[in-house]
């Protein structure tokens, strides 16, 4: 079980899925499980900030990911809503309803589930240090606030969104704070996890990366 935590916009999702595909392990995008939620909360018509009643769909809320030709899809209440949750909007909500115990335990108990037999990689904010304190090899991974603005201002464009560039910057330092004060499971690097400062790698280096430390443990084991 591999556990790659780490800031917004730090590499996560893309590192956990190139190592995935080249370890023919199973990745959980634990970030999708929450946009997924926010997009129920936005279609509802709810507050992300009205902690009651965000709580009160909680329970009616179903979340599953599945892979498909090879790809990670993420079902909303038994529908596909992958490409969906991947706007500015959806990504607001969830980081506003993420600090809500009641949907961090609901997600939590679903990732433990899909997680309980091994053989993934998961990524967020709390894997190694709440979701699977326990799983084998832990990764922090880290980058600079400006390097990290770029990469979402990057990403976003990429969706035919143009925004500037201070405005993503100002979303991510807020969420940073968001992430690290928050009551339930504040993002925190573990003890023992290994930390990567991803600010001048590249992907491919990431992945590489990540991937030698696996090798290390089974040989270690061996």
């Amino acid at each position: 079980m591999i556990a790659i935590d780490g800031p917004a916009a730090s590499g996560k999702s893309t590192t956990a899925r190139l190592v995935a595909e080249r370890l023919g392990y199973l990745h959980i995008d634990t970030g999708a499980m929450y946009r997924a939620v926010a997009l129920k909360i936005l279609r509802e018509k709810i507050d992300p900030t009205d902690a009651k009643a965000v709580e009160g769909i909680v329970d009616s809320t179903g979340v599953t990911l599945k892979r498909i030709n090879g790809q990670l899809r993420i079902f909303l209440d038994g529908v596909d809503v992958t490409e969906k949750i991947r706007s500015r909007e959806v990504a607001k909500a969830a980081s506003i309803i993420s600090v809500n115990r009641k949907v961090r335990d609901a997600m939590v108990k679903e990732q433990r589930r899909l997680g309980k037999d091994g053989g993934i990689v998961l990524e967020g904010r709390d894997i190694g240090s709440v979701v699977f304190p326990n799983a084998e090899l832990k990764i922090f991974l880290t980058a600079s606030l400006d390097k990290r603005a770029r990469r979402r201002q990057h990403d976003l464009n990429e969706q035919g969104l143009q925004v500037d560039l201070q405005s993503v910057r100002e979303e991510i330092a807020e969420r940073d704070r968001t992430d690290a004060t928050r009551d339930a499971s504040p993002l925190v690097k573990a003890s023992e996890a290994v930390e990567i400062d991803t600010s001048r790698l590249s992907i491919d280096e990431q992945v590489n990366l990540v991937v030698e430390e696996v090798k290390r443990l089974i040989r270690e084991e061996d």
